[in-house]
């Protein structure tokens, strides 16, 4: 990808090197969690401690280092993705809100409870802000063996797909619709919405394509990141078998198809993997 020298988000949130701040109010519920943490990770509870909690609501700042490569570039595909949705959204004579981007080394508190790096990359729909382990990548490309910058780029976008639902009210009726479903059905429903983040995140990769990001070879790079997150691939990996019930993102070939569709149209009505949907 050609990033360097392009101009990075403002909306970047860094947390790293803070510690995990406790529970707003501290007191014995923060205390057991920390323990909790502590011992589900092996820490030290005294190196987690910090009593600086995370500003409040706060929209990130826009210093990322000059010698950090990986975070420097990370804030600027967020930042062409918020030009990409602003775009999208003028055309529909809507306004884009954009989502912070808080990036954070091994756990740290969101409003939908504690993050930790095992987790991955997620974005919380309450506080609308997407949450990132830089060292993610690093297993992006050992562990899952997809190695390439537009591969970590179709991370950040992936989980910008995801805001894209919040603000214009699709988590939330996919969530309502889950309620009172069979797991099966609700868990039909969770994949039919990761399918369309993966869409989203496919109609980023396009108008960046336009706007000269992208080099030879970069889409098979993203192509390749969502093969190598299939639910059916994950699971061959962790317990030998597939249980396509259980699926909650979707299968490779999925995942696959649904990026392509949104790197190829470019429009966000070719990602509507809710069509025959009843919810």
């Amino acid at each position: 990808m050609r990033w360097q020298g392009r101009a990075g988000s403002g909306n970047i949130e860094d947390r790293r090197g803070r510690g995990m701040a406790l529970p707003v109010g501290g007191g014995i519920g923060g205390i057991v969690l920390l323990l909790l943490f502590s011992a589900l990770t092996g820490t030290n509870p005294i190196d987690v401690i910090n009593t600086s909690e995370p500003e409040s609501g706060s929209a990130g700042t826009s210093g990322v280092s000059d010698d950090d490569p990986r975070a420097q570039f990370v804030s600027v595909v967020l930042k062409d993705t918020e030009d990409t949705w602003t775009e999208i959204f003028q055309q529909r004579n809507a306004d884009y809100r954009e989502p912070v981007l808080v990036l954070f080394t091994d756990a740290t508190q969101s409003s939908c409870g504690l993050g930790q790096a095992a987790m991955g990359p997620f974005y919380c729909p309450a506080d609308q802000k997407v949450y990132l382990d830089l060292s993610f990548f690093q297993d992006l490309e050992t562990r899952f063996g997809a190695p390439g910058d537009f591969a970590q780029a179709y991370v950040v976008a992936l989980e910008v797909g995801h805001h894209i639902q919040t603000i214009t009210g699709l988590s939330e009726r996919v969530q309502g619709a889950r309620q009172g479903v069979s797991e099966r059905q609700a868990n039909q429903l969770s994949v039919r919405q990761e399918l369309q983040a993966d869409c989203y995140a496919g109609v980023w990769g396009h108008y960046a394509a336009r706007r000269g990001l992208l080099d030879p070879g970069d889409a098979e790079e993203g192509l390749r990141a969502a093969a190598a997150i299939g639910d059916d691939r994950l699971q061959r990996q962790s317990q030998g078998r597939v249980v396509p019930e259980s699926f909650t993102h979707g299968s490779s070939e999925q995942r696959v198809e649904w990026l392509r569709r949104g790197l190829d149209n470019g429009r966000l009505e070719a990602c509507n993997t809710f069509e025959g949907s009843t919810f």
